[in-house]
């Protein structure tokens, strides 16, 4: 098994170059309490969400799991009025590696395309590893689409058009969703779009040891969410697939998927495998591998013509999937 990595794509790599003094590809336990301190989480809070008046945002308090705490949810609903009836719903579940974020995290990206598409989104705050391992987060984002589900008419949304969205650990925590909604009979969703996953906690692929030291995410940051989340039990026999989805041994009878991710990127073989696992088992999934790209490329070079074809494909594969 070869160590060499695949080469980035000449934009991203220049990309890379320009934030490579901000964000380290690898960093421990002891870097999580800087890290979120640090300036980028400061400049969520000043962000726009209603994208220039096209969304009114509210924050709503809603029960959290049993004997757990509430959680927040950010409901950002069109200014303009429908054409007809309630709106589908975008649920998005915000990345961070288990360990950094929220739900204004990545939120700019899922706002674009239901300022396109016309759409609620709601973006799900969950409680962050290692003070609170595994249920934690899954059950907070169980927690958050049960809300969201019974009260979407509320805000503007059809509960029977429900997508649920996430990338990185919000990828994988999207993934583990779907598997607790299909076991706990919950609501149905019609899709689940798994962005850059982290999905397996093993963290034992060619692609994770290709990337190591290599862009923004590397074997040994996904060391370090995992070991977060998971404790000892990372990479052991025991881990659930509510945890890591990768372990699930059942993927039957789950929502159509979208996959993608970088190939040059730590994610690429587990997402890769993923969605060849839907296949196997009878499941619907697009899967795009976007040649040179790192992981999260598209949010942190957004102008790079690898990034715009992505984000056209994330925008078609929704508009087709409400049109069904």
């Amino acid at each position: 098994m070869t160590a060499v990595p695949p080469p980035f794509d000449p934009e991203l790599s220049a990309a890379l170059e320009l934030i490579k003094d901000v964000i380290s590809p690898a960093f421990t336990m002891a870097d999580i309490a800087a890290i979120r301190q640090g300036e980028g989480i400061r400049l969520l809070a000043e962000l726009d969400l209603t994208m220039d008046g096209a969304f009114e945002v509210t924050e709503h308090a809603v029960p959290g799991p049993v004997d757990a705490p509430e959680i927040s949810l950010l409901i950002c609903r069109p200014t303009a009025p429908a054409a007809s009836g309630p709106l589908p719903v975008i649920y998005h579940v915000h990345g961070g590696g288990m360990v950094l974020g929220n739900n204004r995290v990545g939120l700019d990206v899922p706002l674009a395309w239901a300022k396109e598409l016309g759409a609620v989104v709601v973006s799900v705050e969950y409680r962050l590893a290692p003070e609170h391992p595994h249920p934690a987060p899954v059950e907070d984002v169980y927690a958050g689409l049960l809300w969201t589900a019974e009260h979407a008419k509320e805000i503007g949304g059809d509960p029977d058009r429900i997508v649920i969205v996430g990338a990185s650990a919000g990828g994988g925590l999207t993934a583990a969703l779907a598997l607790l909604l299909r076991d706990r009979q919950g609501p149905s969703v019609i899709g689940q779009m798994l962005l850059c996953p982290m999905l397996d906690d093993r963290n034992d692929t060619p692609s994770s040891h290709q990337m190591k030291g290599l862009g923004v995410w590397d074997h040994t940051s996904n060391d370090t969410g995992w070991t977060a989340l998971l404790g000892d039990r990372r990479g052991g026999p025991d881990v659930s697939p509510y945890a890591a989805p990768a372990r699930a041994t059942d993927l039957t009878n789950l929502p159509p998927a979208f996959l993608d991710v970088g190939s040059a990127e730590t994610f690429r073989d587990e997402t890769v495998t993923y969605a060849s696992r839907i296949w196997q088992s009878g499941g619907i999934a697009e899967l795009h591998v976007w040649p040179g790209g790192f992981h999260g490329f598209d949010g942190f070079a957004p102008q790079a013509a690898l990034s715009q074809s992505a984000r056209t494909a994330h925008v078609d594969w929704l508009r087709r999937l409400l049109a069904r």
